[in-house]
């Protein structure tokens, strides 16, 4: 499967916003938006006045690339939305935020959503007990997430674990963080998801 492979902070700067893709560095003045907060090449600076096309796609991307999905990965999370009961868009961002890296970051036991996923893959996160090391698996509520004891120790656990504790987590997780253990308390509604994303944009765009 394709995987971007380039700076991470060039995605941020595209967005006009930050992703907090780099872990530590965003909360730092050498965050790149920061110091240059418009996209990157020649026209960058430039001001040009977005189509509605452009501001679904924009819409789209930026939520595409906060969690980490390559646009097929993403497609089939939409479709997965659309085909329940409900409102598609809310359930969008449900599906993304029940995936397993994501809680994992949530709960403050990585830095950032792709070394979340950098962990779960190296099979050091618990579900319900077992080891699961899909990053997309899906979390429901009432499921304890925790890290494996061998892990607990590492620098990188221990360094998100304070960061999470300074900038606190979200309500529908309840969190042991002395253990390094959690629990999802509930599916999280629209209203405790980031109002800075637009998902009816998203829905237009897919529904052309």
């Amino acid at each position: 499967m394709a995987k971007y492979t380039g700076p991470k902070c060039r995605i941020c700067r595209r967005e006009g916003e930050k992703l907090y893709l780099k872990g530590e560095k965003c909360y730092t003045d050498k965050c790149a938006i920061e110091k240059r907060p418009y996209p990157p090449g020649e026209a960058g600076q430039s001001r040009r006045r977005q189509s509605e096309f452009g501001l679904q796609l924009r819409e789209k991307q930026k939520v595409r690339r906060t969690y980490g999905l390559m646009e097929d990965q993403f497609r089939r999370v939409y479709k997965e939305a659309a085909r329940r009961k409900g409102n598609t868009g809310e359930l969008l961002l449900q599906l993304l935020e029940r995936r397993l890296d994501n809680i994992v970051y949530r709960m403050g036991f990585a830095n950032s959503r792709a070394e979340a996923r950098q962990v779960i893959r190296h099979n050091q996160v618990q579900v319900n007990g077992g080891r699961v090391n899909i990053p997309s698996y899906q979390v429901n509520a009432g499921d304890e997430i925790a890290v494996a004891e061998g892990a607990r120790q590492q620098g990188r656990v221990q360094a998100a674990g304070q960061r999470a504790e300074d900038l606190g987590r979200p309500e529908w997780l309840q969190v042991d963080a002395g253990n390094f253990k959690g629990t999802v308390k509930s599916i999280p509604e629209r209203s405790e998801l980031s109002s800075a994303v637009n998902e009816h944009l998203i829905v237009e765009l897919y529904s052309k």
